[in-house]
C-alpha cells in the first residue's frame, strides 16, 4: 500500500504579516505608517491651517494695508509701514491702552499668584472636608472669562450693589466703583485675583511633590515655619512658580471680556479700562480700521513673545529643578 503525502498549507503566524511587510521593503512600511499618521492628524492640521496659520498670515498682510472691512479685498490699498508709524508716533490712545494693560498685569498677576499660593498652603493639609474647599476655591476659575460672571461682577460693584451694602453695615459710604475712573480698573483687578483657582491647583500639585524629609531636616536644624517656607518650599516650587508666572502673565495681557462688559465696549469711564485687546477690538470692529488693528495685533504678539523670552532667559537664575540642573 503506497503512502502519499499531500502538501500541507503553512499556517500564518502572528509574525507573518510583519515578515511580509519586511519583504516589501522598509521604505514601503514607513510610507504606509506615515500616511496613517497624517490621516489621524488631518483634523488638527486642517484646524491649524484654516483657523490659525492662514488667518495669521492674512492679518500680517493686512497690517501693511489700509483695509476697512467694507472695501472689497481686491481693492485693498498697500500703505507699507504707515500703520506702525501711526501706532508709535501719532496715536495717544494706543499708548494709553499700553499703560492700562501694563498696570493691570503688574498688579493683578503677582497678587493672584500670591493668593493662589497662600490658599494652596492652607489646603495642603489632611483636614476633614478639605476636598470640598478645594472645589469651592477652584469654581471661579471654571467660569473663566464668561460674560455672565462679568455682568454679576458689575452689578456687585455698582452704586446699589452688594459690595456697597456690606460697607453700609459698618458705616462706610460706598461709591459707584465701576463708574469711577479712579476705581474701575481696580475692580477688574479684584475680579482677576478672585479667579486664582487654576494656579492654586497647580501649586497644590507642586506641594505634594516636596519631600517631607526636607521639612524634617530643616526642623531638626532649628528652622521655623517661615525659614522652611523660604529655604525649602519656595526653591522646590520654583518650576511651578515659573510655569504659573508665564501663563498668568500672558492671560493678564489678554484680558478683554470683563473690560468690555464693564465699559459697554468703550473702555470707559474716561478710558480707565481701555485694555490693549479692547482697544484693538474697537479699532477693528467699531472704527472699521482692520489694517491698523492687524498691525496692533502683531505688535502685541511680538511683545508677549519678548516678555516670555525674558522670563525664560532669567529663569535659570532662580528656577531650581529636583535633578540639580538649572535650565
Amino acid at each position: 500500500m503506497a503512502l502519499t503525502t499531500a502538501p500541507v498549507k503553512a499556517r500564518r503566524g502572528p509574525g507573518s504579516d510583519r515578515a511580509h511587510a519586511a519583504r516589501r521593503g522598509p521604505g514601503t512600511a514607513r510610507r504606509s505608517e506615515g500616511l496613517a499618521g497624517y490621516v489621524f492628524l488631518s483634523p488638527w492640521l486642517i484646524g491649524l491651517m484654516g483657523v490659525t496659520a492662514v488667518p495669521m498670515l492674512l492679518s500680517l498682510y493686512l497690517s501693511f494695508t489700509d483695509y476697512d472691512i467694507l472695501t472689497p479685498f481686491s481693492e485693498v490699498r498697500w500703505v507699507g509701514l504707515a500703520n506702525y508709524e501711526r501706532m508709535f508716533t501719532a496715536d495717544p490712545s494706543y499708548w494709553h491702552a499700553v499703560r492700562v494693560t501694563l498696570t493691570f498685569a503688574l498688579v493683578a498677576v503677582p497678587l493672584k499668584l500670591a493668593a493662589a499660593l497662600g490658599v494652596a498652603l492652607l489646603l495642603n493639609r489632611a483636614w476633614r472636608g478639605v476636598g470640598l474647599f478645594r472645589g469651592l476655591f477652584y469654581l471661579p476659575s471654571l467660569l473663566g472669562g464668561s460674560v455672565a460672571l462679568a455682568i454679576v461682577w458689575v452689578n456687585m460693584f455698582n452704586r446699589d450693589g452688594a459690595f456697597n451694602s456690606l460697607l453700609s453695615l459698618v458705616g462706610i459710604e460706598g461709591r459707584p466703583w465701576v463708574n469711577d475712573p479712579d476705581w474701575a480698573l481696580e475692580t477688574l483687578m479684584v475680579l482677576a485675583i478672585w479667579q486664582f483657582g487654576a494656579p492654586m491647583v497647580i501649586f497644590l500639585a507642586g506641594l505634594k511633590q516636596v519631600p517631607t524629609e526636607l521639612y524634617e531636616a530643616a526642623s531638626v536644624d532649628g528652622a521655623g515655619r517661615f525659614r522652611q517656607f523660604r529655604n525649602v518650599t519656595l526653591p522646590m516650587l520654583s518650576p511651578v512658580i515659573f510655569f504659573n508666572l508665564v501663563l498668568e502673565t500672558i492671560n493678564g495681557f489678554q484680558g478683554f471680556t470683563a473690560a468690555f462688559v464693564l465699559s459697554n465696549g468703550t473702555g470707559g469711564p474716561v478710558d480707565s479700562t481701555l485694555m490693549y485687546t479692547l482697544n484693538l477690538y474697537i479699532t477693528g470692529f467699531t472704527d472699521l480700521e482692520m489694517g491698523y488693528a492687524s498691525a496692533m495685533a502683531w505688535v502685541f504678539l511680538l511683545a508677549i513673545a519678548v516678555i516670555t523670552a525674558i522670563f525664560f532667559s532669567t529663569g535659570r537664575f532662580w528656577v531650581h529643578y529636583s535633578d540639580g540642573e538649572d535650565r
